[in-house]
């Protein structure tokens, strides 16, 4: 840090409080320093600074690599904690480590506050042991309480869906559901729901998945060994990669989405946008579930906040080309669809 501030020609204090993205230089001082740094090939001992704090000003973040809305909320992270004044440190739930041992890291790491997303632990087995560190849950399994928690309005998000497919002519809609995945059982419950309010209660049927796409694959399959004419017109997946998994059975199997079956995903990930799955969706706000994360924290640890908050967003169903009317009855010689 010397040289550099005899590189500048200013003193260590003032380089210490740029490094530290404090007050008190300039626009130009700050430029001129991170350029001499860089000249100098000098990085800030960032371990060495937080020891040095009384408050490390970081929030740890327990989130899952399986599900493509669980990557979008921490991408859209980072932006939300620097708007707030904090940074982040991350640590990966993976089926090598349990979600205990990586809370257990975050803590060790001065984490302020920890946001999870899509944790499938129960609330007490997670935090044994995090005292009075704030948590904010982005689409947990379960609710407790003592937590903030940002969640979608998951059945709101089913029932466009079956609104949707129902306003298009279909009567025979199924789901795929996601077991005990973060998320599944409201999507289940709005399925029937809204099945049973448009009088279809006759024609619900939940088929046992996952959210990966072998499971909407798995239930293809199955769907494929009955009777074409058992066959549903349209089914709502958990999420877009089960129903990608689906989507590509049925036209390996030469069935056509969405003459012979449309499709609905959950997510509205980067997956559904692509041209050539064009898939319909219900899009989760993946910016703002991180933007409202970050506040909640932020509003424990600076304002003291200590009631808890339960924060619902509203879905938005996202129609493209996957979903259309219903095919035509099947032929009397039970032929392929067509």
């Amino acid at each position: 840090m010397s040289d550099v501030a005899a590189r500048v020609g200013v003193s260590q204090a003032l380089v210490s409080l740029v490094f530290r993205n404090q007050p008190g230089a300039s626009a130009d001082t700050r430029r001129r320093v991170f350029q001499a740094a860089e000249e100098l090939g000098y990085r800030p001992d960032t371990a060495a600074q937080l020891l040095r704090r009384t408050r490390s000003r970081q929030l740890g973040v327990l989130f899952t690599m399986r599900h493509p809305f669980d990557v979008g909320v921490v991408e859209a992270l980072y932006p939300a904690a620097r708007k707030h004044g904090y940074t982040l440190v991350l640590n990966a739930m993976v089926a090598t480590r349990g979600e205990r041992q990586s809370m257990e890291e975050l803590l060790g790491l001065r984490s302020e506050a920890v946001i999870t997303i899509g944790a499938t632990s129960s609330w007490e087995h997670l935090t044994t042991g995090v005292g009075r560190t704030p948590i904010v849950e982005i689409n947990p399994r379960t609710r407790a309480a003592g937590v903030d928690v940002v969640r979608t309005a998951e059945r709101k998000g089913i029932r466009q869906a079956v609104d949707h497919l129902v306003a298009l002519g279909h009567r025979a809609i199924a789901h795929i559901d996601g077991g005990r995945m973060p998320g599944a059982t409201e999507r289940r419950r709005g399925y029937r729901a809204a099945m049973r309010r448009h009088g279809l209660a006759d024609h619900i049927r939940v088929h046992p998945g996952d959210y990966t796409e072998e499971s909407g694959a798995r239930v293809a399959r199955a769907l494929l060994a009955r009777a074409p004419a058992q066959l549903p017109t349209a089914v709502i997946a958990g999420n877009d990669r089960c129903a990608h998994g689906l989507l590509g059975a049925l036209l390996r199997a030469g069935l056509r989405v969405p003459d012979d079956v449309s499709i609905v995903g959950y997510d509205d990930s980067q997956l559904a946008r692509l041209s050539f799955i064009d898939l319909t969706s219900v899009r989760q706000e993946a910016a703002e579930a991180a933007e409202l994360a970050v506040r909640a924290a932020a509003e424990r640890l600076d304002e003291g906040r200590t009631a808890d908050r339960d924060i619902v967003l509203d879905p938005t169903l996202v129609v493209r080309g996957s979903t259309g009317p219903p095919r035509t009855p099947s032929p009397p010689d039970g032929g392929l669809l067509r």
